[in-house]
């Protein structure tokens, strides 16, 4: 938790981040996502496939977001996984394997419908380590342009550290590996972690963005978040934009400087510099 002396700077940068969203609103109509009529355009020619954290669901965590992006040209999508029976709403709480095949069945769809021969995906926390699975293990390489995560649990967290007390509480492992086996699969040193991430981290023909926060009280520590490899841009927010005090949920719902250079991500070739003034643009 950040120091209390740091609150009202916290307010004061998540109140220019909603004045941001608010503003932009007013200028134009809000874009529509998962339409799939959208056809790709020139200027965009990719899908963009947004994939939600845990706890999380294919429209809470992309308020903002996929607006943004689809008030930019772009056809978005996002998708429902990890689904545990009779739990509504809440998701992204099964094997991350076997969410990777609902991913995979979406890009397929997505592709399907748009006529496109790739996509480009965008993940908030598991969203944006789930994918790499799918990269790696299910063909994914072939489909997916490129791979912006926003926060991405890429090599487990210790969520600061309460894993190391596992051990002094029997059962209680047991019990998350029961009835919430993603977060089971995120801690640090899990059975699927290290498959993941045997090998390297990256896989051929795929471009990486990680965008971190070093406020994020979740993925811990937060440099864990970076991969390595060729094609893989590394970004930490505060080197953005220093008084930026977004933690794990905010840099990946409403926080419009991190949106920015997802954008620059998305296309390189348009990309403007971001800094804290990109909450205007």
């Amino acid at each position: 938790m950040l120091p209390w002396k740091r609150l009202l700077s916290v307010l004061a940068v998540l109140s220019l981040i909603l004045i941001g969203a608010g503003s932009s609103a007013s200028a134009a109509p809000r874009g529509s996502w998962n339409d799939f009529s959208c056809r790709p355009s020139a200027d965009h020619p990719r899908p963009v496939i947004l994939v939600h954290g845990t706890f999380a669901n294919s429209t809470n965590n992309w308020l903002v977001l996929a607006p943004y992006l689809a008030d930019r040209g772009y056809c978005v999508f996002s998708l429902d996984y990890g689904q545990s029976p009779g739990v509504p709403f809440i998701h992204g709480l099964e094997p991350i394997d076997k969410s990777a095949e609902q991913l995979k069945a979406f890009v397929s769809r997505v592709l399907s419908a748009t006529g496109a021969a790739k996509v480009d995906i965008v993940g908030h926390s598991q969203g944006g380590m789930m994918p790499r699975y799918y990269l790696k293990f299910l063909d994914g390489a072939m489909k997916v342009n490129a791979l912006v995560g926003v926060a991405p649990n890429n090599h487990g967290t210790t969520v600061l550290g309460l894993t190391r007390l596992l051990p002094y509480f029997p059962g209680v492992e047991g019990l998350i590996n029961t009835h919430t086996p993603a977060v089971a699969d995120q801690l640090a040193g899990s059975d699927f972690m290290r498959r993941l991430n045997a090998g390297g981290d990256t896989v051929p023909g795929v471009k990486y963005t990680v965008i971190a926060t070093r406020y994020d009280g979740v993925v811990t520590p937060y440099r864990s978040q970076f991969l390595s490899g060729p094609n893989v841009r590394n970004v930490l927010l505060q080197d953005l934009c220093p008084v930026d005090l977004s933690e794990h949920m905010a840099i990946g719902t409403i926080d419009l400087i991190a949106f920015h250079e997802i954008a620059n991500a998305l296309d390189p070739v348009s990309a403007t510099p971001t800094s804290c003034t990109s909450i205007f643009d």
